[in-house]
């Protein structure tokens, strides 16, 4: 089986979409990895060397940004948020579309703007050379990967809710 038959047989998004989600699942695969990795590692230096890794704190929280900013535009494609549906059944089915539609307007609309101001943070960030603490890594490069997943995440946002408002049938 080659690569490309393995991601149609296992991803249900099509064409360039479903090679997205597979790269920034492997992003968000590779970053878990290697936290448990460092914990693994920090916690045996600890307890059995008397000497933990520097700088694991920060490495995690990088780590952590990393992992849910690559799976944030996949789950909102995927329509995998909380939704709570307790009113549905007393609503007609257009109205429902509609307020997804609309739900799916505001959603994308406030993650552009967050994602515009998370951008100027960046900036300022680069502007001032700002690093972390104990290892000096700059912080506008983790604060700038938000920002752009942030703008992808609102654009398929967007998208999905066009599909789903298009192409979609009655659940």
């Amino acid at each position: 089986m080659t690569f490309s038959a393995w991601i149609t047989a296992h991803y249900e998004e099509k064409g360039p979409v479903a090679w997205l989600a597979f790269s920034l699942e492997l992003i968000a695969a590779v970053t878990l990895f290697f936290l448990m990795f460092l914990t693994c590692a920090d916690v045996f230096g600890r307890y059995f060397l008397d000497n933990s890794i520097d700088g694991t704190t920060e490495l995690t929280e990088v780590g952590i940004a990393i992992l849910v900013f690559a799976e944030m535009p996949v789950i909102t494609w995927r329509g995998g948020h909380v939704v709570v549906d307790i009113l549905d059944r007393m609503m007609g089915y257009t109205l429902i579309k509609v307020l997804g539609l609309l739900s799916a307007l505001f959603i994308s609309t406030s993650m552009y703007f967050l994602a515009v101001r998370v951008y100027e943070l960046a900036s300022r960030s680069f502007r001032r050379g700002e690093v972390t603490e104990y290892l000096q890594m700059p912080v506008g490069y983790i604060v700038e990967y938000i920002a752009i997943m942030s703008w992808a995440t609102a654009t398929l946002m967007i998208t999905y809710g066009i599909y789903r408002l298009l192409f979609l049938s009655r659940d």
